[in-house]
This record gives C-alpha cells, sequence and structure tokens, in this order.
C-alpha cells in the first residue's frame, strides 16, 4: 500500500474518500484509511440506524476497538458480557470471539482495526441487513480472516 503523506481533516458525516458505506445496520463512514498508514489501522465512524449487529465472530489477523458516541449498545468479548454507553470503549482482541448490539434506534460507534488490511473492502460490498446468515456473508467473512462461530446477540442478555 501506498501511504498518504499528507494529514488531513474529515468532517463529522463525511467520508474519507466522499461515499460512505452501507453495511448490515448501518452507515461506515471511513475516517482513517489503511491508505494513510500504511496498513496499520483504520478507524470507521458507525451510524446505526437499526437495532441489531453483527454474529458472534473473531478476526484472525486484526484486533479490533469499539468507542461508544451515541445510543447505547450490548457487548460480548470472550466470556465477558458488557453495556456500554456514550464515552465507553470496549477492545475486541484478534482470535476472541466478540459481537456486540445496538439497543437504540440511533446509535454511533468508532470502530477501529489494527492491522487495517482490507476492512474498506469488506464494508463496501454493500450486505444489508437480511445478508447475514447468506452464503455471500460467510464468503465475504472468510475472505477478510474473519469467522463467526455463533448467532447475533438478542436484546433479552444480562450485562453488566
Amino acid at each position: 500500500m501506498d501511504r498518504a503523506d499528507l494529514g488531513h481533516k474529515i468532517g463529522f458525516g463525511e467520508d474519507r474518500f466522499g461515499s460512505p458505506a452501507r453495511f448490515l445496520n448501518g452507515r461506515f463512514d471511513c475516517k482513517v484509511s489503511a491508505v494513510d498508514t500504511s496498513g496499520g489501522m483504520s478507524v470507521f465512524d458507525t451510524f446505526r440506524d437499526i437495532q441489531g449487529g453483527p454474529p458472534l465472530h473473531y478476526h484472525e489477523l486484526q484486533d479490533e476497538w469499539f468507542m461508544v458516541l451515541e445510543g447505547e449498545f450490548l457487548f460480548q468479548v470472550g466470556d465477558n458480557k458488557f453495556r456500554a454507553q456514550p464515552g465507553d470503549s470496549v477492545f475486541g482482541p484478534r482470535m476472541v470471539a466478540h459481537t456486540f448490539r445496538s439497543l437504540t434506534r440511533q446509535a454511533r460507534m468508532l470502530v477501529a482495526y489494527s492491522p487495517a488490511l482490507r476492512m474498506e473492502e469488506f464494508f463496501r460490498s454493500g450486505l444489508g441487513p437480511n445478508s447475514a446468515a447468506s452464503a455471500e456473508f460467510e464468503a465475504l467473512h472468510r475472505t477478510h480472516n474473519i469467522t463467526n462461530v455463533g448467532p447475533p446477540l438478542g436484546a433479552e442478555h444480562d450485562y453488566d
């Protein structure tokens, strides 16, 4: 990857390349690209407009970090379960199963990946909220070294 040599500012509601991605239950605005960091990390501002989240999964090659900015989320990382609100952050290390669920219709969080790999391409696949059980969804995950190991969280779980 060629590193971008200039710093940049991305405004609220804007995407690094001018075209936010829609994936599952939200919009993903790239704020820091793999190109900016020579593949070291990528950061997305995510806007969730449908309650829910991804299936329980792990990343073989990446750590994932979340910071809640708006709304409320449930998280599971390994055997640990958390309720997270604005200002809370959650870390999901590589090879540890994790998932989350937005509880509010309008929710927002920052999500960072290290290393970045091809997460921008992953989110730009454009899979919608009803695609999580599809063969295409599973193939996309395998291509990006993500393994699904369980269902998405339901709203009925008890969390700290």
